[in-house]
């Protein structure tokens, strides 16, 4: 650990000092290169992640526009001045911050680290990417590209380990930042470790999602769109549906989406969760659910993939049935399992959505603009979908929830980035004329 920020702090002073315009002129040759090379990237997230070949050369190009965005700092990123008084004028320059760290999850390999590094790169910090170290791979190739792309030597970084890596780098004292993504709790004793030392932190943990369907909701659109959310990635991501809460008589909807879930063939369109403990937590899941009298509309326990019996697949699950408060309304399952809450009323159904202590995306399905408005008005949600069941920002607009979904102040892309990862300065100056004879 103390190599790799070593490289990293002495890499600071020459990469800070070029003019922005210059640090970024290096991601415009290694988006080329990672889209030239996109088929290998993907297939290597497949290979140690398990997402199909499309999730996951969606999840890249999705990393890709945080690069396209970095790109574009040096028009962002412009001095503010203003003449305050006669002959004083007062300017801001945003400065990085010197080294910097992130730590990403296991679910999206490529994704979140490029969610990181390109903008505080960028902005002038030199980084230190600490992988999960169930997906090391895709990670490495990445700064295989930067390498190729032309950034010096320790400017990108990357360090494989597992928690003790995580403290120590968040224990040294020449790391001035990090960022991660994770479940809540590890988010939260990250966030507390990082700011004990007096760090800037940004942590992102966990979810449970709240779809509302509303009788007006299409069917063919919500279907599908509901479907995708709760099972794509394995529904494994902080953005999946999971919790569907049904308003009044919304039963033709609900049937079109278990017609809809059904569809999905394990090892196709769905890819195996990453490991036999998460196989076996999210069946745990189920089982309980069973025994608690649930109806199981749709069961993903037992699936087999012919040619890959010995993949942790879970199929759509669809449970039905369930109380308020309990398990399946209430943890953050992480597996392809949507559970359904029946109410009566929109106020009811804002009002579940609003107890959970997590606060990443609420969504709802309607035809409707008043209700779609009056909903999106009231929910305690960082993100909001109409008819979006994973309400993920496009840049320039920033990804990030509220309440236990979140630790630390900003979000970690868009605008809200290029604040977390530089400080401001302020400078105040006058100048009083002189007369002299040049002048005259």
């Amino acid at each position: 650990m103390a190599e790799v920020v070593a490289a990293a702090d002495a890499a600071f002073p020459a990469w800070s000092a070029l003019p922005i315009k210059e640090r970024v002129q290096p991601f415009y040759r290694f988006k080329q290169l990672v889209e030239r090379h996109l088929t290998e990237l993907a297939a290597e997230v497949t290979r140690e992640n398990g997402k199909t070949p499309g999730e996951a050369a969606a999840g890249i190009q999705r990393g890709l526009e945080v690069v396209e965005f970095a790109c574009a700092l040096p028009n962002l990123m412009a001095s503010e001045i203003l003449e305050v008084s006669s002959g004083v004028d007062c300017f801001t320059r945003r400065l990085p911050l010197g080294v910097v760290a992130g730590i990403t999850p296991f679910n999206f390999p490529a994704m979140v680290p490029l969610w990181m590094f390109p903008l505080a790169i960028a902005c002038g910090n030199t980084f230190v990417l600490k992988p999960s170290e169930q997906v090391p791979f895709t990670p490495v190739r990445l700064g295989d590209l930067m390498q190729e792309a032309g950034f010096p030597p320790g400017v990108f970084n990357i360090v494989q380990g597992d928690r003790e890596t995580v403290e120590a780098l968040l224990d040294h004292p020449q790391v001035q930042a990090a960022a991660f993504v994770g479940s809540t709790p590890v988010a939260r004793a990250v966030y507390l470790r990082g700011i004990q030392q007096n760090k800037r932190m940004l942590t992102l943990g966990g979810a449970k999602n709240h779809l509302v369907v509303v009788p007006d909701a299409d069917p063919v659109v919500t279907a599908r769109n509901v479907t995708s959310s709760a099972t794509g990635c394995a529904g494994q991501r902080c953005m999946a549906a999971s919790v569907l809460i049904a308003v009044g008589s919304s039963d033709p909807i609900l049937n079109a989406i278990e017609a809809e879930m059904a569809l999905l063939r394990p090892g196709v369109d769905l890819g195996p969760v990453i490991s036999a403990r998460a196989r076996d937590r999210i069946v745990g899941y189920i089982d309980r659910a069973e025994q608690a009298g649930a109806r199981i509309r749709l069961d993903g326990r037992r699936v087999r993939v012919p040619g890959r019996e010995n993949g942790f697949y879970v199929g759509p699950t669809l449970l039905d049935g369930l109380e308020r408060g309990s398990e399946w309304v209430r943890d953050e399952i992480f597996g392809p399992v949507l559970s359904v809450l029946r109410v009566e009323t929109l106020e009811e159904a804002i009002a579940i959505e609003n107890s959970s202590p997590y606060g990443n995306a609420a969504s709802i399905y309607t035809t409707n603009g008043a209700v779609a408005r009056h909903f999106e008005a009231r929910v305690r949600a960082g993100m909001v979908g109409i008819n979006v069941g994973v309400p993920v920002p496009r840049e320039p607009f920033s990804f990030g929830g509220w309440n236990d979904s979140k630790f630390g102040v900003g979000d970690i892309t868009g605008r809200d980035a290029i604040t977390f990862w530089t400080k401001s300065r302020k400078t105040t100056l006058k100048w009083t004329a002189r007369q002299s004879n040049w002048m005259s």
